[in-house]
């Protein structure tokens, strides 16, 4: 699988054109604040962009991020001015082609931005181990469109938790599927290429977060996916392919359900180019001044994170009321008597 990546992406993609679904994202659906951004990165580095979400998760200046799959940089030189002087952000990809128009453009970039904060490490994302890097030494991880490329998914999140720091994040966009890919379709090499073959049923992904440390997994967005090559659409069958961006904590004592310790939160619009709300996730959409009801998970996010100085927090983990009211979960009993059940169990 390493191989057939190597070569799609090496060899018979040059420009994002040549995809044949569309997971790339549309320039037009950026946010204002990134396009100034973007326009700061060389025009050969863009042209050979293959994302398929926004991995710049606000407040970063002076982080240290680590971008897993990097290509030809788009997302890293875009981050490098989020981070800032003082931060830093590093690429690993395993593909030689990518990583020299990343390195060729280094220089360039480091005129544009004034400061130099990038490097670029050749290796597998399944192997982070193997490199210069020394765990917990991350605030930020981020990818865009490659863990489902990797063919040992497992060690991808074990080497991401072991380089996060505590409270760092996993915050990346990647392919899913409503259900599990089927052989035919997995051992495609155009669709494998194509970030489908390799693409997890959604389900089997949390449970793979939990099983690596990072409990409730929070869903930032998402869309479905369309196969837009003629040739390729009966391949696929009735699956269907979602592209979706996922942020995953490296916090101790995150519980695997939603639960109601009485908490709130007031965010105080501080956090750059987000004056008005702060997004958490697809359903924490936290308005500036606003008394926002939280679960104990959401509560840890925010204070034992880098989140923590922009947030005002009530109440504490004295009391548990039980689930959180909409968290998407039930209480299995029923509250009602009913007269007419029996049970052979005394």
């Amino acid at each position: 699988m390493h191989e057939i990546v190597q070569d799609y992406y090496g060899k018979q993609l040059q420009t994002s054109d040549d995809l044949k679904t569309s997971a790339c994202c549309d320039a037009s659906a950026l946010p204002a604040w990134l396009k100034p951004l973007l326009a700061r990165v060389h025009p050969e580095v863009l042209a050979r962009y293959y994302g398929c979400g926004l991995v710049c998760p606000p407040l970063l200046e002076g982080c240290r991020v680590l971008d897993l799959g990097s290509g030809s940089g788009r997302d890293v030189y875009a981050l490098a001015q989020l981070v800032g002087k003082s931060g830093e952000v590093i690429g690993v990809d395993m593909t030689p082609e990518q990583l020299a128009v990343a390195e060729q453009h280094r220089a360039w970039h480091a005129e544009q931005f004034g400061y130099a904060n990038v490097h670029f490490l050749e290796g597998y994302i399944e192997k982070l181990d193997e490199l210069d890097l020394a765990p917990g030494s991350f605030d930020v991880i981020v990818s865009n469109c490659v863990v489902n490329l990797s063919p040992d998914k497992d060690a991808v999140l074990r080497g991401v938790h072991r380089l996060l720091k505590k409270g760092g994040e996993f915050y990346f966009s990647d392919v899913y599927a409503d259900r599990r890919v089927p052989d035919a379709v997995r051992n495609d090499p155009v669709l494998y290429g194509e970030c489908l073959g390799g693409a997890l049923y959604w389900n089997d992904f949390i449970r793979l977060a939990n099983t690596h440390g990072f409990a409730d997994p929070r869903l930032v967005e998402d869309r479905p996916l369309e196969v837009t090559d003629p040739k390729l659409a009966p391949r696929v069958g009735n699956l269907k392919f979602y592209s979706a961006t996922y942020r995953l904590f490296k916090l101790d004592g995150l519980e695997t359900a939603c639960e109601d310790y009485g908490q709130a939160v007031i965010y105080r619009g501080s956090i750059p180019d987000h004056p008005h709300r702060f997004v958490l996730d697809k359903h924490h959409h936290i308005e500036t001044g606003r008394v926002f009801p939280v679960c104990g998970n959401t509560w840890r996010m925010l204070q034992d994170t880098r989140f923590r100085e922009h947030f005002e927090f009530i109440g504490d983990f004295a009391t548990h009321y039980g689930l959180f009211e909409g968290c998407g979960a039930s209480m299995p009993f029923d509250d009602k008597e009913d007269d007419e059940a029996s049970c052979a169990c005394c």
